[in-house]
């Protein structure tokens, strides 16, 4: 019988020095991605059905972001903070999307709050190189949880995944990222062209 108080008292002070090492992983989380004003970066998007893309990422606070998509996927995103446009233009095809269908929106806002009310954690992974959290939302309707990844030294997003619609798994990484860049807001601007502004290097 001492050895089982012994066994549950040690796992209870484990227990709660785990809680509270989480609590301040996600301090630190919700920290970082609340100082990003701005940042740039390369990405990749993998989907589970075999699509791949690459491009440029522009991010602005609040709310605004771009993505230009490298040939051959001739696709433009554009957000200015009120609606976001997908422009397909092989198509000439343009489609407006609310910022509450996606839940990639979550890293465009300027007061991120993971305090398990509107925004919950599903999932929580940590070892010594990155830090995996999937979040998922209380009044989510349709929409699907998002998994952030982060490095761990320096803390940086690495990778978002998020499942569409459609039950496709779609992960962005980021590369060459560029942190509070100098962002003209003409470029969250929609504007018809023929081909997305993004020239592979």
């Amino acid at each position: 019988m001492k050895k089982l108080f012994a066994f549950l008292a040690l796992f209870l002070i484990w227990s709660n020095a785990a809680g509270a090492q989480s609590a301040e992983n996600i301090k630190k989380i919700e920290d970082y991605l609340n100082n990003i004003k701005s940042m740039e970066a390369t990405f990749v998007q993998m989907a589970s059905n075999g699509a791949t893309a690459e491009g440029r990422l522009f991010i602005k606070k609040p709310n605004k972001i771009r993505m230009e998509y490298a040939d051959p996927t001739n696709v433009l995103i554009v957000g200015d903070g009120d609606f976001i446009v997908y422009n397909d233009l092989d198509l000439d095809q343009v489609t407006h999307i609310s910022y509450d269908d996606i839940p990639a929106s979550l890293i465009l806002a300027s007061d991120i709050k993971i305090d398990g009310k509107r925004i919950k954690i599903a999932d929580f992974y940590q070892d010594a190189g990155s830090t995996t959290i999937t979040l998922d939302y209380a009044d989510k309707g349709d929409l699907g949880p998002i998994t952030l990844v982060f490095s761990n030294s320096p803390m940086e997003l690495k990778q978002w995944k998020i499942v569409d619609p459609q039950s496709v798994e779609v992960t962005v990484s980021l590369y060459d990222i560029e942190k509070d860049s100098a962002l003209n807001d003409k470029i969250f601007k929609f504007k018809k062209a023929r081909n997305n502004g993004y020239k592979k290097k």
